[in-house]
């Protein structure tokens, strides 16, 4: 009896001195894509933001029944995600980044904080925001808080940003598939370095490379980026590293701090130098190499050559006008040629699935007529009426579908061989399920044409052939016709020429 009282005894010592070693942790985030070259501008509903353990939905890590889940005492502030967009109001901006200062101050204080950022938002009247919001989270958090950064590869990195993390990494994919990955190795690479009481990285190595390239040229589904972003995960698992990253940037956003980056986490100053200057010249290498994802044309080259096809669906990607890289969605140019085009003039033509159009009013129409109603009325152009204005839709009413987060109300209009997806609020339609709760069936379409860059990968394994049309809009590829005033130069493809760069490795205190 008295050794099963010492042993519980010694059991709930145990028990006490882990509960100490128990690190806090907080959560806090801001993510959208920011296109200066669209004339929309994001508010802060756009960003659905989730507080408090809301933020646990985002990361099926840390589910209730997850190991990581009892490993820290998580602090969750402000999570805001919004669809990629125009630059961000300067009201939104501020509001966000008050709630989650305030949230922080008082829960503190904090061993770590994991911060999850998309790195490319714009707001009105500063540059480079993610740089303001960390610095401002590290003067409320203190310097000995160990933050540790995620980011999209298709983020920026300024020199503040990178002064203010002490761990960071980015997605290794593009398309991302690997974005909850990246997440969770940032959360057990900020658990690791306070358990084993390493913290801060010893080394921040960090290269600015000047190359300012669109996620549709450097796709890790081809070469050169396959073969450069195959190295980023051996380079981060030698030892003396804790993480290595690529950058990207983002190409439509007209800031300094808009190029790409590499940058090199470690404990060893020479290994982590080296490996981040190998990197760094492994990307500038490649930069003549970086080429389209897929074939792409005109928009009647590539309806000419979808119609001429066997292969269906056929997918065409609007890409000028796409939301998932910041266009405003509702660019209504492309949606005027196929309406004009007398191949789909009648019920029997080619059927071509269209996604999509945003039109609050036509839809509400299309709610009153209901399923096999007819519907007319006047579609997109409301934000971006730069190339083209309103588009008159008369059709019949195919599907209703309520409650998504972003378009709230959705309709898909027949007219005649055309299926066309009308949200009340600008929708990107990158997944299965974005089409099945419509009813539609991509896969028994002819053509299915969405406002997209490079395709997801619910998409990209529903297409039998696929090509890119250079299409007008706030993130359009002609990166050379677009006019930028601030990014920095020489910048390679705008300096083709350009003599080779300092490519050394600089230590970020």
């Amino acid at each position: 009896m008295k050794r099963l009282l010492f042993l519980l005894s010694i059991s709930c010592l145990s028990v006490g001195a882990n509960a100490q070693k128990v690190p806090r942790i907080a959560i806090a985030g801001i993510a959208i894509e920011s296109s200066t070259f669209s004339p929309a501008v994001t508010r802060e509903e756009a960003f659905h933001a989730k507080y408090g353990g809301e933020a646990f939905s985002s990361y099926p890590f840390l589910s209730v029944d997850s190991p990581l889940r009892g490993q820290a005492v998580w602090v969750p502030t402000v999570l805001a995600r919004a669809l990629p967009g125009g630059i961000v109001s300067r009201e939104a901006y501020e509001s966000i980044v008050r709630k989650t200062l305030d949230s922080l101050k008082k829960n503190g204080p904090y061993d770590g904080l994991y911060l999850d950022i998309h790195g490319a938002m714009s707001v009105v009247g500063l540059d480079d925001p993610e740089g303001d919001y960390l610095l401002r989270i590290r003067e409320v958090v203190g310097p000995k808080t160990l933050i540790s950064t995620s980011m999209d590869l298709h983020g920026n990195v300024s020199w503040r940003l990178a002064q203010n993390t002490d761990l960071i990494t980015c997605y290794r994919m593009a398309p991302h598939e690997d974005a909850m990955e990246t997440k969770q190795r940032a959360i057990t690479t900020l658990l690791t370095r306070i358990r084993n009481g390493k913290g801060k990285p010893a080394y921040k190595a960090y290269i600015s490379i000047p190359v300012l390239l669109p996620g549709e040229k450097t796709s890790t589904r081809i070469e050169p980026a396959k073969t450069v972003y195959k190295a980023v995960a051996p380079a981060a698992a030698q030892p003396g590293i804790i993480d290595a990253s690529i950058w990207v940037g983002y190409a439509w956003a007209d800031e300094p701090r808009n190029h790409a980056v590499v940058m090199v986490t470690g404990d060893e100053k020479d290994i982590v130098t080296s490996t981040a200057q190998r990197l760094a010249h492994s990307f500038w290498d490649a930069r003549f190499g970086y080429a389209f994802v897929a074939p792409t044309g005109t928009l009647n080259e590539c309806l000419a050559k979808a119609l001429a096809s066997n292969k269906h669906p056929y997918f065409i990607s609007d890409c000028g006008d796409n939301p998932t890289a910041g266009g405003a969605g509702d660019v209504t140019w492309t949606l005027k040629e196929l309406l004009a085009r007398p191949e789909f003039a009648a019920s029997n033509g080619p059927s071509l699935l269209y996604a999509s159009i945003p039109g609050a009013e036509l839809v509400k129409a299309a709610v009153a007529a209901g399923v096999g109603g007819h519907v007319e009325g006047y579609v997109g152009a409301v934000v971006d009426a730069r190339f083209s204005g309103p588009v008159k839709l008369s059709g019949t009413v195919e599907a209703i579908a309520y409650g998504d987060q972003q378009a709230e109300v959705e309709v898909v209009v027949r007219v005649g061989s055309l299926h066309i997806i009308v949200s009340k609020n600008r929708k990107s339609y990158r997944t299965k399920e974005d089409y099945s709760r419509l009813k539609l069936e991509p896969l028994k379409m002819d053509i299915v044409m969405v406002k997209m860059g490079y395709l997801e990968p619910d998409l990209y394994a529903m297409q039998a052939d696929w090509m890119m049309a250079l299409t007008p809009g706030g993130v359009d590829q002609d990166l050379e016709g677009l006019t930028y005033k601030r990014i920095q130069r020489p910048m390679f493809p705008f300096d083709k020429k350009m003599p080779e760069p300092d490519l050394t490795a600089k230590m970020v205190q």
